[in-house]
């Protein structure tokens, strides 16, 4: 039984609580400005008859039923450098949910912000969604109102890249995933394959559209007149082209249907009786705003968290006085057997054999594997290159990128140089990513960095015979460490896609059940896979 020794009246854990707190605030203002921009739009929207895109998502969800919004913070900081104007996103709003009973990934243009153009973090974040909805066997359900690409801030790889994101469609309806589409408004151009590659299509009389050159271009190009109904309304595509399977007269009719649609794919999972029956942990979830530290320099011992999260506060750690540093342990959550992986320290020759002989042991079980990062790296230095850090750190990044069963990171701490990689960063393809508010990703601390970089000059220097000029040099030192400290940020982070979007502490459980239940769910589907998607008559 694990007993903590963490006290959460203490003067330095009331500072944390208040700076963790401070970040939920900022992250909880972040979201909110999303909505309320793309709220503005509503005297548009109502005069047209029309729902609000997160009203749709609403409508479209179970009532009641948990829901993990995705990549929230997309593109924060990349539209505008100034904190204050950037609107987070991507033009998007996605996250997974229930229809009908049925777990499933949600997509809604963001119609209210620029009339729903994709921007650039937006095209990453939908073929991201794209990835855990093939990966985890999620229905693809598609809310559609766009104007496509963003074109005042084009760029040719985005054109060119783009492509998957209509290649992921077919992928995953060949995969036997369902994919549906409700076409609230207009789909021009390469947005005419969004319904064109869906198994099923929604259609509302009046508003929606969808062609491959609009009455401007058509006529620039080839001298024809023809109406937007004629070439690609909602009538003439359920009544004579065939792209489009229903015709709801509203908004709410056509969610209506897509619930009824997505019901009818028999897909619905029961609860299972271990997930029910779990015992909640023995320590209160709030004390996580409270152990994290703001800076990674100080300690924390990743087993406090770890009790806050899973079942019970249960936990069976594996070679516990060997490699300390490195904690593994096997829990259980929301009823799942898992075994975690978390850092109380650097990575050490030992401590990377622990983990290694643990994801083998975690993948003959077939149990998922949580990471909860909180690691300056891998240990350097004369006695931990002689001791191999280089080989065995290897064996364990080799165990990380072949384990057989789903892994899961969230990143709570640091998350410095190769220590991101061996414990399952983004670049080693995790089921699902999630960050803390004060999480910090780089190649290496900000003063580190900066440190690094003026040795090296100060040695160019002598060698030349130059005396450094102080003033000049410390101006360098502070600009790296702003520039470290400003994209290691978990905002700046996640702006960039670089995480599956960020979290309060307090609702790791909740999250990571979740994603569990999603990942044992996938692996009792079998889909009817087929070597092409439905193809539309």
């Amino acid at each position: 039984m694990f007993e903590s020794s963490f006290n959460p009246q203490s003067a330095l854990a009331l500072q944390r609580r208040e700076a963790m707190l401070a970040r939920v605030a900022q992250l909880r203002a972040l979201e909110e400005r999303s909505a309320q921009t793309s709220a503005k739009s509503r005297p548009v929207f109502d005069k047209r008859g029309q729902l609000l895109p997160r009203e749709r998502v609403a409508l479209l969800l179970d009532p009641g039923a948990p829901y993990v919004p995705l990549c929230s913070l997309a593109g924060y900081l990349q539209d505008h450098k100034d904190p204050a104007r950037s609107v987070p996103g991507g033009g998007m709003v996605a996250g997974m949910g229930f229809i009908g009973g049925v777990r499933c990934m949600v997509v809604a243009s963001d119609s209210g912000i620029e009339a729903g153009a994709i921007q650039a973090r937006g095209l990453e974040k939908i073929l991201r969604v794209q990835e855990i909805a093939l990966e985890n066997k999620l229905p693809f359900v598609h809310l559609v109102e766009s104007a496509g690409a963003n074109l005042t801030q084009y760029r040719v790889e985005g054109f060119v890249l783009g492509g998957s994101l209509f290649r992921n469609l077919a992928r995953l309806s060949a995969a036997g995933i369902p994919v549906i589409t409700v076409q609230h408004g207009s789909g021009t151009a390469g947005g005419a394959y969004m319904p064109g590659l869906s198994d099923i299509v929604i259609m509302v009389r009046g508003r929606s559209r969808a062609f491959l050159a609009g009455p401007p271009l058509l006529m620039a190009a080839t001298g024809e007149v023809a109406t937007e109904e004629e070439l690609g309304g909602a009538e003439m595509h359920t009544g004579l082209s065939g792209l489009g399977e229903h015709l709801a007269e509203d908004d709410r009719q056509a969610l209506g249907i897509a619930r009824d649609v997505v019901r009818r794919t028999g897909w619905q999972t029961a609860a299972s009786a271990a997930a029910l029956a779990a015992a909640a942990p023995r320590f209160e979830r709030d004390e996580l705003l409270a152990l994290m530290p703001a800076h990674h320099r100080e300690p924390v011992d990743m087993r406090e968290v770890m009790a806050r999260i899973v079942d019970g506060s249960e936990l069976l750690e594996f070679k516990a006085l060997y490699g300390a540093a490195t904690l593994c342990v096997q829990v259980h959550i929301g009823g799942h057997a898992v075994g975690i992986i978390s850092n109380n320290g650097p990575i050490d020759v030992a401590g990377a054999n622990k983990a290694t002989h643990f994801i083998h042991w975690m993948c003959q079980l077939g149990h998922p594997i949580v990471y909860l990062q909180n690691t300056t790296g891998y240990m350097v230095g004369k006695d931990s290159e002689q001791g191999g850090m280089i080989k065995h750190g290897s064996k364990m990044i080799q165990a990380v990128t072949n384990a057989s069963v789903p892994q899961i990171t969230i990143q709570c701490g640091a998350s410095f140089g190769a220590g991101n990689y061996g414990m399952c960063g983004r670049g080693y393809a995790p089921r699902f990513l999630f960050s803390w508010p004060q999480a910090k990703t780089a190649v290496m601390g900000g003063e580190q960095a900066a440190r690094t970089m003026q040795i090296v000059a100060e040695a160019g220097m002598a060698r030349k015979g130059i005396t450094p000029d102080p003033a000049q040099m410390q101006a360098q030192f502070d600009q790296i460490v702003n520039v470290f400290e400003s994209q290691a940020d978990a905002f700046y982070t996640s702006g960039l896609v670089l995480d599956d979007g960020v979290i309060d502490p307090r609702d790791t459980r909740a999250v990571l059940s979740f994603c569990l239940d999603t990942c044992a769910e996938a692996a009792t589907r079998t889909p009817r896979r087929m070597q092409f998607g439905v193809a539309r008559m």
